[in-house]
């Protein structure tokens, strides 16, 4: 069955390693343990990335382990008259589950430190708090962030999505529509975030990945008549027969599509199309910035293009509301990774 709702709380893995049950659900009923994980620790990749947008700017935050290279990441984009962005990444050799990030989203909190960055996902209560440091992060001046997300009780997507390889899999959270509050320093200026307006987003990852992968993906909230929307969208992280990541958000229920389609042109800059198969999420796309980041070790090698912009178009609802998007700040990406 397409769009396989998985309800049933278990294990996620078999005594094999392997996808007890593949699909998607609204929370996180599957329990993770990584100590269930048959392939080596250095093919083992877990990561915690927040985006959090403003009115016309966004910060990225990334814990990650992927085995023999871990990637600490912070990104400040600014998406007004003048586009610009900086990311600043600390790679870490071998770490293989040195990082002990936590095996469940709504516990435990993912730490990072050294002498340039002290950088932590916090959960207290129903708030995310991200707290960052990060020393000479550009033209030798320091950032500061202090931010708080605000996660009521509401729906989530969840998806479990295996390779066609033994002992692959992907296990993945989105957590959209979180309303944030708080600030970065950066370069004499301050960047606040506004509640009312501004939200946060979570991509929380953990699996067994193939070497060489290219995957779409899409994300983006606003408020629409006093109700927080959002949207998740993307594919290539596997085989989705059971079911696709394509979801929509609004006053905390999710929505489900499937398939959505990137019509991508050959100069990223150039406006995009989204299409889907059931009609639901048709949107034209403006980029603003393409957060492109290349890296070529040999046996390493990823080629991002993180596009932010603006969205506008229609989103329909499970019952047939239709939702009219405008210029909703968003992004969406393409990225070839071989690791």
């Amino acid at each position: 069955m397409r769009n396989h709702e998985v309800s049933t709380r278990q294990l996620l893995l078999d005594d094999k390693g392997e996808l007890r049950e593949p699909g998607w659900s609204r929370r996180m009923v599957q329990e993770y343990r990584r100590s269930m994980i048959k392939a080596p620790s250095f093919r083992i990749k877990e990561w915690d990335y927040y985006l959090v947008t403003g009115k016309d700017f966004a910060l990225a935050f990334t814990i990650s382990d992927d085995g023999y290279v871990g990637l600490e990441s912070v990104s400040l984009l600014l998406l007004g008259e003048k586009p610009w962005e900086h990311t600043e990444t600390i790679l870490i050799p071998f770490p293989m589950g040195k990082l002990k990030l936590p095996e469940d989203s709504s516990q435990g909190d993912t730490v990072y430190e050294d002498k340039r960055l002290k950088l932590s996902f916090r959960l207290d209560h129903h708030k995310r708090k991200i707290s960052c440091e990060f020393l000479d992060f550009c033209d030798q001046k320091p950032l500061k962030a202090e931010i708080t997300l605000y996660e009521p009780e509401m729906d989530s997507m969840v998806i479990a999505t295996p390779w066609e390889k033994k002992g692959h899999f992907y296990y993945n959270q989105k957590i959209n529509c979180m309303r944030a509050e708080g600030y970065c320093e950066y370069d004499g200026k301050t960047y606040t975030f506004d509640p009312s307006r501004d939200f946060g987003t979570l991509d929380w990852g953990r699996g067994v990945w193939t070497y060489d992968n290219t995957w779409y993906w899409g994300s983006g909230n606003q408020d629409i008549d006093g109700k927080a929307f959002g949207f998740n969208i993307g594919y290539g992280f596997g085989n989705t027969k059971a079911a696709t990541e394509n979801v929509l958000f609004y006053d905390g229920k999710a929505h489900k599509l499937d398939d959505v389609l990137f019509l991508l042109p050959d100069d990223l800059m150039d406006p995009w199309k989204f299409t889907s198969s059931d009609g639901r999420f048709e949107m034209d796309f403006t980029p603003i910035l393409d957060r492109a980041a290349t890296l070529d070790f040999k046996v390493i090698v990823s080629d991002q293009h993180q596009v932010f912009g603006k969205m506008n178009g229609k989103a329909v609802l499970d019952d047939g509301t239709v939702l009219g998007i405008k210029d909703l700040l968003c992004f969406a990406e393409k990225v070839h990774n071989r690791y």
